[in-house]
């Protein structure tokens, strides 16, 4: 009986993998939807990252890759048990199919809540990635915040158990200068602490949104090296 579950179990494993779509890159937008972000930063976050998937930089880097199709999560964390999975897999390819990801972005009510488990969100962002049907020669999660890690399991743990599966933490650092919000522990910049706490594996950087780099810009600038794969362009490649 055991040796006929296991061949079954291996028989599954073969059909999915002939089943599942190629592409280039497995992108999971791991996005900060905790206490600390209003709706009206919510919302220009997600229109960021929208916009970026539409310009027309970003859909030549997609049309240069080797198969010319990504296939992109869209979730939003807050505390430990809190993630939401805010656009579920879509392939983009060319304008229409960038569209459509943008257009159940924008319209997707809000679900997290609470504060700071980025440790949980890799995590919710590893299982998305295992339980799709698309197989890309690179796996990368994106994390963008305005904060440390502050609630689940411990955030070293879970970016170890990500790079041991063979993927690539990147961060965007949302860091308003004067505006109260937090940064790293001990009043560490925001991007030190994501570089030394949160990225990992080949090429991985932190980008920055600030007063000089809009939202929008940062995203366009860190969505493009990651299409290209090329890593550690911006400003805080991993240490």
């Amino acid at each position: 009986m055991r040796l006929i579950l296991n061949s079954l179990f291996t028989l599954g494993l073969l059909t999915a993998s002939a089943h599942a779509e190629s592409v280039d890159l497995e992108l999971v937008f791991a996005a900060d939807g905790s206490g600390s972000i209003d709706n009206d930063e919510l919302r220009l976050q997600r229109k960021g990252w929208a916009d970026a998937m539409m310009s027309a930089e970003v859909l030549n880097g997609i049309k240069d890759g080797a198969v010319g199709a990504i296939a992109v999560a869209y979730m939003e964390w807050g505390g430990p048990s809190s993630q939401v999975l805010i656009v579920d897999w879509h392939v983009i390819r060319d304008e229409a199919s960038a569209k459509i990801f943008a257009d159940k972005l924008m319209s997707a009510p809000r679900g997290a809540s609470g504060y700071n488990s980025i440790s949980n969100a890799i995590d919710f962002s590893v299982r998305l990635v295992e339980q799709n049907t698309h197989d890309g020669t690179r796996k990368v999660i994106d994390v963008s915040g305005d904060g440390p890690n502050m609630g689940g399991r411990s955030i070293e743990s879970a970016r170890a158990d990500a790079l041991a599966k063979g993927f690539t933490i990147n961060a965007l650092a949302i860091r308003r200068p004067g505006s109260g919000r937090p940064g790293g522990p001990g009043g560490m910049p925001l991007e030190d602490y994501y570089s030394q706490n949160v990225i990992g594996g080949p090429g991985s950087f932190v980008e920055i949104a600030d007063e000089t780099q809009p939202f929008a810009v940062a995203a366009r600038r860190k969505l493009l090296t990651e299409i290209a794969g090329t890593g550690g362009a911006t400003r805080h490649a991993a240490r």
